[in-house]
């Protein structure tokens, strides 16, 4: 026997929010992909010194999140299914993985705010070394000046800090751009060039997490409600 009155709309609005809920893990999962496939970002972050690699922090919120959003479509489509077939058995599974998903989710958000600034940080560490590098003309240079001038075309930038941003344009301009009297002007220095791209990137998470978060309590609540519905009607 089949739900009725109130909880049949429970059950419609179920639908209805995990529908939303396999879309937007389809949002997530398209958006990471981007992220890890940015030109910007792998241009950097695949850069070797040496024999040392690029932070890869950054990636590793990036493949955090391309989990999360193929398990949200999947936890979505169970979801909607369970809801249809108004089966108990199918809802308290998608209620237990949206329990699990959720603590995984605070865990992921947790481990984003402690390393948010580290992130940046550990990239304007890895370009300081090589500009130093690049400009002393230490072992390894020629690596150095390629890592270098990645960085200040990918992000269109020249220094360090203020001082290194006006004065290397003038008198390295093989790492700086060529028309160096406009550059003396207009360069910004690295460091603000890589807070903007990482901050950036990693405020888009957070607003698509605490989204799937809000939708994903809203769903909690109505498995619960939908599970207490089927079973009433089926004791009567």
């Amino acid at each position: 026997m089949g739900v009725e009155g109130c909880t049949k709309c429970i059950k419609y609005l179920l639908f209805v929010f995990n529908f939303i809920f396999w879309l937007a893990g389809g949002i997530i999962l398209g958006v990471a992909l981007w992220l890890r496939h940015d030109s910007q970002t792998t241009n950097i972050l695949y850069l070797q010194l040496g024999d040392k690699q690029a932070p890869n922090t950054f990636y590793v919120g990036i493949y955090i999140l391309i989990a999360v959003g193929a398990v949200m479509m999947f936890v979505g489509f169970l979801g909607c299914y369970g809801a249809i077939q108004e089966s108990q058995c199918l809802l308290g599974t998608f209620f237990t993985c949206l329990v699990i998903l959720f603590a995984c989710e605070v865990a992921a958000g947790i481990w984003g705010f402690v390393n948010k600034d580290q992130i940046a940080k550990d990239v304007k560490q890895f370009y300081d070394q090589a500009l130093q590098q690049a400009l002393m003309g230490e072992s390894d240079a020629n690596n150095a000046k390629a890592v270098v001038k990645t960085f200040h075309e990918t992000l269109d930038c020249c220094g360090s800090d203020m001082i290194t941003a006006a004065i290397a344009p003038v008198w390295r301009d093989d790492l700086c751009r060529k028309d160096s009297f406009k550059s003396f002007f207009e360069n910004t220095n690295c460091h603000k060039k890589i807070d903007e791209l990482f901050s950036g990137k990693l405020y888009l998470i957070g607003i698509a997490a605490v989204v799937v978060a809000v939708i994903m309590i809203f769903e909690m609540i109505l498995s619960m409600v939908l599970c207490c519905g089927i079973r009433n009607s089926s004791v009567y």
